[in-house]
């Protein structure tokens, strides 16, 4: 048997990657690097503006070329920072020493001793992740998160007016409209997504322990906790001003948490349009020359949701163990989140993998009215709720004296079909007042959908 050549171990960058392609952006090991490269070179421009130990700031020119250094960082530049990590063993001082051979290039090594400047490591990887996640959330998770969010709304408005039987613990229950049923859960995932892009990326840059203790020996008359914040909030962060050697990751632990509830809530979703197809309510599409089942010709399987599903929960096991792992740093420090953060892009992954499974799912289904139907119609005897409500209303107004109005739609209907024939029969010899009667009458189980169609407007 051949050696295979170099494969990747996750199918998310082999089987899926042109559906999580874009997080590679932010979330992988280029990405974090040409983010700390961006810390350090704006570090460099942010000490040559204050006149840092004798220095000139730098001309725009000389400030637009260190810039162009991230800007067109590309294949070469990652190439060379692994080969100098294979020398170093350390990701960050690779980096420094990267930063000083382009100070090198471009003139300026009479900076050399201000690359990482009284910085600790995590003093960059902290900002360096705060800004990669920022970005991922933002330019590539958030936008598909609220593509999918439109398609539920959208689905939700379309169906507004589609009766159909709900049923709660499984069982034939009070109607409901599917427009309704897809608005909650458009409902649900914005509130999330609001919170989403509440959230606060925090940054420290306070040296080794988060004392400024190098920064003041070095410069005692300096304001540094001022410079720190003016620093971090340069870079578009919230400043942490309290630290161990390491930024607390509480930020991080927050964030994950609501993707996760996120992805739960999508989980939901996907559950109940997978039941919905198969109990015949949704018809799912068939895409030219696609394979249900290999060996039954005639299936279409709702493989969308199922994958879906899968790829939430795996996203969110790798989310939540973020969460639990990042809170906690021995003392000052230890490097138990190092390791945990490289698989931030895998939490991410497996929801954005998700997003796309629901996405495309839900454009492959059609709701069957007539199941909609026809399952209403073999359902009269979910009425008995609104009639007893009504002998209710009736006794309380003084027109009727029945007793227990429950117990006697409890008797006539638990357990039993009761048809519009009997219902109507029933309700016709009730002691109540002539108009309440006449609604009765006139309902059917299509038409009690109370306000079902009316709250689809709620979601603005």
């Amino acid at each position: 048997m051949t050696t295979l050549p170099p494969q990747p171990l996750s199918p998310l960058d082999g089987r899926y990657r042109s559906a999580v392609g874009t997080l590679g952006e932010h979330l992988s090991e280029a990405g974090l690097n040409r983010a700390r490269v961006h810390v350090e070179v704006e570090w460099l421009i942010a000490q040559t503006d204050r006149g840092f130990f004798g220095t000139s700031p730098l001309s725009d020119g000389q400030k637009a070329s260190l810039r162009r250094v991230v800007t067109d960082f590309g294949q070469p530049d990652i190439d060379e920072l692994a080969a100098l990590e294979a020398t170093t063993r350390h990701d960050v001082k690779a980096v420094e020493y990267y930063v000083r051979r382009r100070l090198d290039d471009l003139g300026l090594d009479h900076l050399a001793e201000l690359t990482h400047f009284a910085c600790t490591s995590e003093d960059i990887n902290n900002l360096s992740y705060a800004i990669t996640v920022r970005d991922a959330v933002q330019q590539v998770w958030l936008p598909k998160y609220r593509a999918v969010i439109g398609t539920i709304a959208d689905l939700a408005r379309e169906h507004r007016n589609a009766s159909m039987l709900s049923r709660t613990h499984g069982q034939p229950a009070t109607p409901t409209t599917m427009g309704k049923e897809l608005a909650v859960f458009a409902h649900r995932l914005t509130r999330i997504a609001a919170q989403v892009e509440d959230t606060e990326y925090l940054g420290k840059f306070s040296g080794a322990t988060g004392t400024f203790s190098a920064h003041v020996v070095a410069a005692p008359d300096v304001a540094w906790p001022d410079v720190s914040r003016e620093f971090v909030e340069s870079l578009g962060l919230a400043w942490n001003p309290l630290t161990t050697q390491i930024e607390s990751h509480d930020w991080q632990a927050e964030l994950y948490g609501k993707v996760s509830h996120a992805n739960r809530v999508l989980h939901n979703l996907a559950t109940d349009i997978w039941t919905y197809i198969s109990l015949g309510i949704f018809r799912q599409t068939p895409v030219a020359g696609a394979t249900g089942s290999s060996t039954m010709p005639h299936k279409v399987n709702p493989i969308r949701f199922e994958n879906a599903e899968a790829n939430l929960e795996l996203s969110s096991a790798v989310l939540d163990s973020l969460a639990a792992t990042l809170v906690t740093s021995r003392l000052q420090r230890d490097l138990t989140d190092s390791s945990a953060q490289r698989n931030i892009g895998v939490g991410f992954g497996h929801s954005m993998l998700a997003l796309d499974n629901i996405q495309r799912g839900l454009g492959e289904i059609d709701l069957d009215l007539a199941v909609l139907a026809a399952d209403l119609d073999g359902n009269w005897e979910v009425l008995g709720e609104a009639i007893q409500t009504v002998i209710r209303a009736e006794v309380a107004a003084g027109r009727s004296s029945i007793a227990d109005p429950y117990a006697l739609l409890k008797e006539l209907t638990r357990g039993k079909r009761v048809g519009a024939a009997e219902l109507a029969e029933f309700v016709e010899g009730l002691e109540i007042g002539d108009a309440a009667k006449q609604r009765l009458l006139a309902l059917t189980p299509q038409s009690y959908t109370g306000l079902a169609s009316d709250l689809v407007d709620r979601l603005g």
